[in-house]
């Protein structure tokens, strides 16, 4: 490769076995923003002209968190388009921590879902670091979105003291000489992963050095008023309460992380009026695991009765 950054490339055998994942990943190259590219991989299910759902997971996690929604939408008539965020899942995984910055990460996913795949009238779900990224890249294009789903997610400013509990996390992804990642996800689940489920989350990463990305991420949640992303994160919640698009808000009841961030998000924003949130009740943190078909059903319903 000429030029960009260094980067690895998950081999294929890895993802060998994904249960309940029968989904080829499609790939789209991407500018790195350092003079290269970028392989990408996304999940594209569903009738090919249904209306669309974007999926954005986020740490430490991949489109295989998905595959419970998945299916429910396409059999629902919606076309779902799941995308692996840079340095996670079968996408490229630049080598180094500091390769990975909030800024990059929204680009890269413009770059492959405008550019490369020229999405029109989304349906966003974004649920973690899927909502920081999505929701940053809805208020920059509110043309191509048609309704948000926030789902288990915030859009931090570093105004607020972030819980004990995500501060912890952070730390220990900073100092752990070994990430285990699917350890990572158990701990947000309210269920008990399967070994298999388990093997698919550490598929991504054969050993540490494919880590950067699952490394990185939490420090670059705006954590202090001063971070370089508080400021465009305050920007983004002024066009969010001027926000008049629908917005559906779809939390779990057991979700430490997050939690206090479903009320903010129905009350300030205008789109959020007057709809049904759902609770998905009895989930952790990644909901889409705990109770992936709820979720699902509430995302169809929502799409189905907001045309």
């Amino acid at each position: 490769m000429m030029g960009g950054m260094r980067t690895l490339r998950t081999p294929d055998d890895r993802f060998g076995a994904l249960p309940g994942f029968p989904w080829e990943p499609r790939y789209a190259d991407v500018p790195d923003q350092d003079g290269g590219t970028l392989r990408m991989a996304y999940v594209d299910a569903g009738p090919p002209d249904g209306p669309v759902v974007l999926c954005l997971h986020g740490e430490p996690s991949w489109s295989f968190l998905y595959r419970k929604v998945i299916g429910v939408l396409a059999d629902a008539g919606l076309r779902v388009v799941a995308p692996d965020l840079v340095g996670f899942g079968r996408s490229d995984k630049p080598a180094e921590i500091a390769d990975h910055t909030y800024a990059r990460h929204i680009e890269w996913i413009r770059a492959l879902v405008f550019d490369a795949l020229d999405l029109r009238d989304v349906t966003l779900v974004g649920q973690d670091w899927g909502g920081l990224i999505g929701l940053r890249l809805a208020v920059a294009h509110p043309e191509r979105f048609a309704r948000i789903v926030a789902a288990n997610t915030g859009l931090p400013t570093g105004d607020f003291p972030m819980p004990e509990t995500w501060l912890r996390f952070r730390e220990s992804v900073r100092t752990a000489p070994e990430f285990d990642v699917a350890r990572g996800i158990q701990s947000g689940c309210r269920t008990t992963l399967p070994a298999d489920v388990r093997a698919a989350y550490d598929a991504p990463f054969p050993d540490e050095t494919y880590k950067a990305g699952p490394r990185a991420m939490p420090g670059l949640v705006p954590a202090d008023p001063d971070d370089p992303q508080a400021q465009p994160n305050r920007d983004a919640w002024d066009v969010l309460r001027a926000w008049d698009k629908p917005f559906l808000v779809a939390f779990s009841d057991r979700d430490p992380i997050t939690g206090p961030m479903a009320p903010l998000f129905k009350d300030l924003i205008p789109g959020a009026k007057g709809l049904a949130h759902p609770t998905i009740e009895g989930a952790g943190h990644f909901l889409q695991e705990d109770d992936g078909e709820r979720l699902a059903h509430a995302v169809a319903a929502f799409v189905q009765e907001t045309p």
